[in-house]
């Protein structure tokens, strides 16, 4: 699969190119296109899928970055055309593109987990790597990692997917303390955040019975959504978060 790189048909585009530009990776559905939804008025988007067909709805001036994680070669080029093509306006990236097999570690297929570290982990890591280089030039940058509740918690019969989640907690902790020490009077922010039980297409196929078991595990007494999500992405990136830096923000609805 070739990386592929065009913008959605705009006729505002122009006035678009002024905004900050963010980077979406797993943009075409469930909390990453929530989040693109959220951020398109306001920012400059570029959207990341596996494959361009992928998306199905038009995000005014964004960009499409096709890529498919998991592959070695497409990431490099990923990362290089990142850095190429966007490097000059970059303001953010949103390391959202995930994936999960869930099914006991006993029994689980070393391709899954190989699926699971490529593109929950080691993707994040060299985006990170990648756009680390891009911010400390310039001074300024935010990156957010999705992590998931289940990071901090754990869960039965995703012991690796919740082990790539906890990766990231501490991936964002540790490059914030970098981004400090190669550059004190930088402006780095990186975070992680971690919903809880959010209702998208990676968790209606849980069984009703189990999904009552969390409900009531949750003081707000209901389950949160894609835009519950997005909101807490957007006041992020804004300026009014910006003495908010290495943390790990929960979206749970006070899951216990």
């Amino acid at each position: 699969m070739q990386i592929c790189l065009r913008p959605f048909v705009n006729n505002c585009a122009s006035s678009l190119m002024e905004k900050r530009k963010v980077l979406i990776t797993g943009a075409s559905k469930g909390l990453g296109l929530a989040i693109a939804k959220r951020l398109a008025a306001e920012y400059t988007l570029v959207l990341h899928a596996s494959r361009a067909e992928s998306f199905t709805e038009n995000i005014p001036g964004a960009n499409i970055l096709c890529a498919d994680l998991s592959d070695g070669a497409q990431l490099a080029e990923f990362c290089k055309k990142l850095k190429s093509e966007h490097a000059d306006d970059l303001y953010a990236v949103i390391n959202n593109a995930g994936v999960t097999y869930d099914r006991p570690l006993l029994y689980q297929p070393e391709r899954e987990i190989d699926a699971m570290l490529s593109i929950n982990l080691k993707a994040p890591v060299m985006i990170c790597k990648t756009v680390m280089k891009i911010f400390i030039q310039k001074k300024h940058g935010v990156i957010i990692n999705m992590s998931s509740c289940v990071g901090e918690s754990g869960n039965a019969f995703q012991s690796v997917y919740a082990a790539t989640k906890a990766g990231l907690v501490a991936l964002s902790k540790s490059l914030a303390r970098e981004a400090s020490a190669i550059s004190m009077d930088s402006h780095i922010r990186v975070l992680s955040v971690a919903p809880g039980f959010i209702e998208t297409g990676m968790t209606a196929s849980i069984p009703e019975t189990e999904k009552q078991k969390y409900l009531g595990m949750i003081p707000s007494n209901r389950f949160g959504t894609a835009d519950d999500v997005a909101e807490t992405i957007a006041f992020l990136l804004s300026d009014k978060a910006s003495y908010i830096n290495g943390s790990n923000i929960q979206v749970n609805g006070g899951l216990l």
